[in-house]
Formats: C-alpha cells, structure tokens, sequence
C-alpha cells in the first residue's frame, strides 16, 4: 500500500472536516440534494469571510501562508473543538493561539470534584491572571490569612500579610511576575491581565522591577513555606497541571512531606475546616 502523501495534508484536513459537516449544522438553510456529502468550499468560504477563491487554494494546496485571523475564522466555520483547531493551526505552520472568554472563569464540575480528591493536600484552581477560582478545604483555610483578597498577585504585592505568611517571598514574588508575563504573552487581549499588570505597575516599584526585567517562565514544580498565624510553619511541595478544558486555569496541588510536622499542620486545617 502505497504510503499517503504528505504535501498537502492542510487541504487533507479541510476536505475531511468540510465533509462531515451539514449545511443545517452551519445554520444554513436548503440544503438540497448534494452529489458529495457536507458543505460546499464556496459555503465554508462565505462562512469564513473569505473570498472563494482563496479558500479554494487552501484546500488545493496553492496557498501555503494564512493568517492566524484565517485560520480562527475557518475553524469557527467547521465548527472545530480546541484540540482540531489546534492542529489545523500546526498543519499550516501557525502557532495556535490560546483563546480566551466568558468560560474562562468556570470552573468544571469533573475538577472541581477532583480539588476534593486531595485529602492531606492543598489543592486549588488558578486562572489566566491567577485569580483563585476554586480551592479544597484545605487550601481554603492555608490561604485564609488574605481573606477578601482573591487574586494571587494582588495578595503578593497589596496584602499586607504577604510577606509574613510567605516566607519566601522575594522568589516567590518574582516567580510569580515571570508566569503572569508568559500568559500575558499567551492572552495579549485579556482585559484582566491588562488591568493587574497596569495597576500593579503603578503601585508596586517591586512588581515594576520584576516586570520591567523581561523574563517569563511557567509555574513549575516548586517548593514553598508559609507561616500560617493558626498553625505556624508548613512545607508543601507544589505540582503545576494545565486543564485542557478551559485554557489559561491551572490545578495546583501542594503536598506536605509524609511524617512531618508540615504535614500534621496540613491535617490539623483538614480537620478544623471539615469541622466548621
């Protein structure tokens, strides 16, 4: 068996999503009888707010270089999930671009029954510009020393306990700075990220600094000691995941070393709050 062509896999993929997909699916009316099944290419091209004839060479393989903007209208007009938009984004060598919207901010029932899974952890989730959207029990009561303050870079350079419950906090801080710039990078439109980083800008001559320095990088795994007023110094161990069904939120989970005092503390919240 002869081995499939690889020259014009795009046109491959948009002949093949075209396809499957019917005319009422795309809000089109009249159908009719159709001697090949899906849409037409002059179909999806009106769809796309693109001129038939370049969505014609797309799929034919005579245009090589569309926009990003292109790319984001076709996949609207074939109706593609995150995952089949983004490698329609790779088979036309384009960076996929993240997106962002009202959906950001929500939570999924599936994770947030997943924070509770995590009985002798610290587990929460965090979103494009660090807000806490959603914690366990025991995270709850770790960062209740910044109750009424729910943003994680607000609380590192506004709240005033900040530097007392972090004991760390210069790293810290500055580790923080570096991953909300790589998603500013990721999401340039997002108002509030925009909104932080142009507040902290103006307030904070350390978040100035750190930002002004040009540095990005993701929230590794990483270690952290806070002093919690009710329970005293905790070590936690912190593991960074990606969720795939809402770009830009973060699960977070910090775990305390087995046996020790961190993690006796860690129980000890786990109780008190289970208890409330």
């Amino acid at each position: 068996m002869p081995p499939t062509s690889s020259a014009n896999r795009l046109g491959e993929f948009l002949r093949a999503h075209r396809a499957r997909l019917e005319p009422a699916d795309a809000g089109l009316l009249g159908g009719g009888d159709r001697r090949v099944a899906g849409l037409r290419r002059e179909e999806v091209a009106v769809l796309a707010g693109v001129s038939v004839d370049y969505y014609a060479r797309l799929e034919q393989g005579r245009e090589r270089n569309p926009s990003g903007q292109v790319l984001d209208a076709i996949g609207r007009a074939l109706k593609l999930d995150g995952d089949t938009r983004g490698h329609l984004f790779r088979l036309a060598g384009v960076t996929p671009r993240p997106t962002s919207g009202t959906s950001r901010d929500l939570v999924h029932p599936a994770l947030l029954q997943l924070l509770d899974s995590f009985p002798t952890a610290a587990a929460y989730v965090l979103g494009p510009a660090f807000d806490v959207l959603a914690t366990n029990a025991i995270a709850a009561a770790l960062l209740s020393p910044f109750d009424g303050m729910t943003n994680m870079v607000r609380v590192l350079f506004r709240h005033p306990q900040a530097r007392t419950v972090f004991v760390e906090w210069p790293m810290l801080a500055e580790r923080v700075v570096h991953a909300l710039r790589l998603n500013a990078g990721y999401y340039p439109d997002d108002p509030e990220i925009r909104e932080l980083v142009d507040e902290l800008l103006h307030t904070s001559p350390e978040f100035r600094s750190y930002w002004q320095d040009q540095t990005v990088g993701g929230l590794a795994r990483a270690f952290k000691v806070f002093v919690h007023p009710e329970v005293g110094r905790i070590e936690l161990t912190y593991q960074t995941f990606d969720v795939r069904d809402a770009p830009g939120q973060q699960l977070l989970v910090g775990t305390p070393q087995p046996g020790t005092r961190s993690a006796d503390a860690i129980a000890y919240l786990g109780s008190v709050t289970a208890g409330a």
